[in-house]
């Protein structure tokens, strides 16, 4: 399990794509532990839990910062209150 806190962003300004960018201790771990359960663009399947929503995503590589970002739905970022700016306490869990 991690938990980490991270700002979240939004990519290119136009408000549908918000992301979190893991911590580069965090990203290492995943790295070492994922193998073969990554799949498409080298993401790795995750359990995500921010404050008292939890979904399952991926989370992808992003060669541009040198980690892993992972996406944020609209619905989660409504139901937490979440926009461009926010300091997101995020629990992740690696589903291999």
């Amino acid at each position: 399990m991690h938990s980490f806190r991270a700002e979240l962003w939004e990519h290119d300004g136009d408000g549908s794509w918000h992301f979190l960018s893991l911590p580069h201790a965090d990203a290492d771990d995943i790295d070492a532990t994922a193998g073969e359960a990554r799949r498409g663009f080298g993401s790795v399947r995750v359990e995500v839990t921010i404050g008292s929503t939890t979904w399952r995503t991926s989370v992808f590589p992003d060669k541009k910062r040198a980690t892993y970002v992972l996406p944020v739905k609209r619905a989660v970022r409504e139901a937490e209150g979440l926009v461009a700016g926010s300091p997101v306490a995020v629990r992740l869990r690696v589903l291999l």
